[in-house]
């Protein structure tokens, strides 16, 4: 497994890298980032959670890391970490179940 703090800290190192090579895309980012912080419908604990389960069904280790200890910053405990990844877990259970759908759809179309 990762160190997941060292790993949070290389990937801080690349992206200042491509900050100085292209900071539009660091600033888009950033703007997007931010941009429900400035509404509070969701506490930062249930966006950092949120974050959580989309880095798990989006697969991105850097997102897994940052979320994750800014969850545990922002008071998320290990049952509310644990569950969140339950809903992650059906998820990608229900959009790999929605996906065979289309498959059988596709091979009723191409079966004519």
């Amino acid at each position: 497994m990762l160190n997941w703090e060292e790993y949070r800290k290389e990937i801080a190192e690349r992206v200042k890298i491509l900050a100085k090579h292209s900071p539009d895309t660091i600033k888009g980012y950033k703007t997007l980032s931010e941009a429900g912080n400035s509404t509070n419908h969701l506490t930062p604990k249930i966006r950092e959670l949120i974050g959580i389960a989309v880095a798990v069904t989006t697969r991105c280790d850097g997102c897994i890391s940052v979320h994750t200890k800014e969850a545990l910053k922002h008071g998320a405990t290990l049952e509310e970490i644990s569950e969140t990844l339950g809903v992650a877990i059906a998820l990608n259970a229900g959009a790999a179940l929605v996906y065979a759908a289309r498959v059988m759809d596709a091979v009723a179309d191409h079966s004519k």
